[in-house]
C-alpha cells in the first residue's frame, strides 16, 4: 500500500463519527453491495459466518415503525408517548439495516466471539459507507431484544439483533472529531510490573 492510499484509509477511519440527523440521497443497490461485501470481510473464528444484515428502506420504513411500536409494547412500554416516539424512529435516515447475529453452536467458537464478528462486520459496512461518501449512526435500544420483533423479522429467539444502522447523507457538516491521546487506553505489559 502507498504511503497515499494508507493516508486516506486511516483519514477515513479517523474521521468517521455517528450522526443522527440523515438525509437523502442514501446508497444505491451497487453501493450497498461494497458495503456488505467490506462487511463479510471481518474477523470470522472457523469462518462461521454468523453475521446477517436486513435492510429497511423507503416506504418500508412505515410498517417498520409499527413494527417497533408494537414491540416496544410487547415489552411493557405502556407510555403512549414513547410508543408514538419509537414509531417514528425509521424516519431518522432514508435507509436502515438490521445487523443480526446467527449464534452458531461450535466446541470451539463461542458465542462472544460470534457477537464480535458481527461488531467488527459492522465497523467495516460503516467504513465502507464512509468512503463512499454517505453517514450512519448506529443505535440499539431495549426494543433489539423483543421476540415479537424477532418473530416477525423471521429470526429465531436466539438471534441477537446487534444494531439498527441509520443511512443517509448528513444534514450539515459536522466538526472533525478531536484527536484523542492513547496514553491513557494503550499500555504495554511487562512481566516486571507484576
Amino acid at each position: 500500500m502507498t504511503d497515499s492510499n494508507l493516508q486516506i484509509v486511516l483519514q477515513n477511519i479517523h474521521q468517521r463519527q455517528s450522526i443522527g440527523h440523515l438525509v437523502e440521497p442514501a446508497p444505491n443497490a451497487a453501493q450497498l453491495e461494497l458495503a456488505f461485501q467490506a462487511a463479510l470481510t471481518a474477523p470470522d473464528h472457523h469462518r462461521l459466518k454468523p453475521t446477517r444484515f436486513i435492510v429497511v428502506s423507503g416506504e418500508q420504513r412505515e410498517a417498520f415503525g409499527e413494527l417497533l411500536a408494537q414491540a416496544i409494547q410487547d415489552l411493557g412500554e405502556i407510555d403512549s408517548a414513547q410508543v408514538e416516539r419509537v414509531k417514528h424512529h425509521p424516519f431518522r435516515a432514508p435507509l436502515l439495516i438490521l445487523a443480526v447475529t446467527q449464534i452458531v453452536e461450535h466446541q470451539k467458537v463461542p458465542e462472544f466471539e460470534q457477537i464480535l464478528s458481527t461488531g467488527a462486520a459492522i465497523q467495516n459496512l460503516l467504513l465502507s459507507l464512509q468512503a463512499q461518501g454517505f453517514a450512519s449512526m448506529w443505535r440499539s435500544g431495549a426494543v433489539v431484544e423483543s421476540t415479537l420483533l424477532k418473530e416477525k423479522l423471521g429470526l429465531k429467539r436466539s438471534d441477537l439483533i446487534s444494531g439498527i444502522i441509520y443511512v443517509g447523507t448528513a444534514a450539515k457538516a459536522i466538526a472533525p472529531r478531536a484527536e484523542q491521546s492513547t496514553q491513557d487506553y494503550v499500555r504495554t505489559w511487562s512481566v516486571d510490573e507484576y
